[in-house]
């Protein structure tokens, strides 16, 4: 095929979805050793449901022949959006179910949010380190995504001046995940009042993912859902990890904030969610159930998170400090690339580049996996660092 028309083949697709869809270092290493047959040991399973938790009878509630009746609402069925208003109540937050949306996803919930809150080519502000799921979210609306920095320093902080150094005329909203993933950072009070004064002064909105909330290892995390709300607010959660239900894709958003601003923006969102109605009735009718239910998978989840905490904190390894979540950040004596790891000792990690953090020497892994595992795992990194 000649210049032109490969030139012309690419330049069919939009602009917006160039991405590099071309397999990665990581990947190509990992496939390769699978191909050759080689046992890795993975310490980034993050999936609950293969994790070996116990789940009970979680289907049952699939099988409610309300069900059957079609009867569509926008921002998703009375009862489930109760059930989320409650869920808020056992966290202290007085939620209006009338200001609960479902969605399929936080993603969905995220894309929703930058349709109502940015025109193409407006900017968010996003935290980095973080999950690199905001880089595909903001091209796919045409939204510029800029990243404001968390530094660590005996735990992570919020730089403030550089989070508003990076704020311009066509900032629209900053994006807070608190829990952060994978720091485990929280947002205490002092923060969050500080991330209000700048929303305030620039005239931002604020957006905040709470999928880790219930995983606080020391201490219970607060809810951004609690009040006050000086700043038009929306939290975004779902069954993903409050329920260690990843495949039952339910989630929603709640907003908060001055009434005026917040009735505007919960009509235009009402519209958005009506033009799609994703949500399907069954995953709805559960959703109070599974909800009611959560105790027991977060008790499975929390036990073995702190277990394997202790695991790596024994282990030889620096890890980093952490308030919450399932995921934990190891510093090394010397840079060790993913890639060397898996044609080394057969370890399966992600790169601390892989969440924006730019130290060579750091590499993130789950708390989620076995303990057996997670033990072989960390003797096999312990004799790679002692060799390097």
């Amino acid at each position: 095929m000649s210049v032109q028309g490969l030139a012309d083949k690419t330049s069919r697709f939009s602009t917006r979805t160039g991405w590099d869809i071309g397999e990665s270092s990581l990947a190509a290493a990992i496939r390769q050793a699978k191909a050759a047959g080689r046992e890795l040991v993975d310490l980034t399973v993050s999936n609950p449901t293969v994790c070996g938790f116990e789940y009970g009878s979680v289907l049952d509630a699939l099988a409610d022949p309300k069900a059957m009746v079609y009867d569509p609402d926008a921002r998703g069925i009375r009862s489930a959006r109760e059930a989320v208003a409650a869920y808020y109540a056992d966290h202290g937050a007085e939620v209006d179910p009338d200001e609960v949306i479902l969605t399929t996803s936080t993603s969905e919930a995220y894309g929703y949010l930058l349709r109502v809150l940015c025109n193409a080519g407006d900017e968010v502000l996003a935290a980095q380190p973080s999950y690199p799921l905001f880089d595909y979210l903001a091209d796919l609306e045409d939204v510029t995504l800029r990243a404001y920095p968390l530094f660590y320093d005996f735990g992570w902080w919020i730089d403030f001046a550089e989070l508003e150094r990076r704020i311009t005329p066509r900032t629209r909203a900053i994006l807070l995940v608190h829990p952060n993933n994978p720091t485990g950072h929280t947002t205490g009070r002092v923060e969050r009042e500080r991330l209000e004064a700048i929303c305030l002064r620039h005239g931002l909105a604020l957006v905040v993912d709470e999928v880790f909330l219930d995983y606080g290892l020391e201490a219970p995390v607060e809810s951004f859902a609690r009040g006050p709300h000086p700043v038009l607010t929306f939290v975004v959660s779902g069954l993903s990890k409050i329920c260690g239900l990843p495949q039952m894709k339910v989630a929603w958003m709640a907003g908060f904030g001055p009434e005026a601003e917040r009735r505007q923006a919960l009509g235009r969102l009402e519209i958005v969610a009506d033009t799609f109605l994703s949500m399907n009735a069954p995953m709805q009718h559960a959703l109070p159930i599974w909800l009611a239910e959560r105790g027991g998978i977060q008790r499975q989840i929390l036990g073995r998170v702190r277990e394997n905490l202790a695991i790596v904190r024994r282990s030889g390894i620096e890890v980093l400090a952490m308030e919450a979540g399932w995921s934990a950040i190891l510093r090394t004596p010397s840079a060790l690339s993913a890639e060397s790891l898996i044609s080394g000792p057969g370890v399966s990690v992600h790169p601390g580049s892989f969440y924006g953090i730019g130290e060579r020497n750091r590499m993130v892994i789950s708390l989620l996996g076995r303990r057996d595992v997670l033990m072989r795992g960390l003797e096999l990194l312990r004799q790679e660092c002692e060799s390097n």
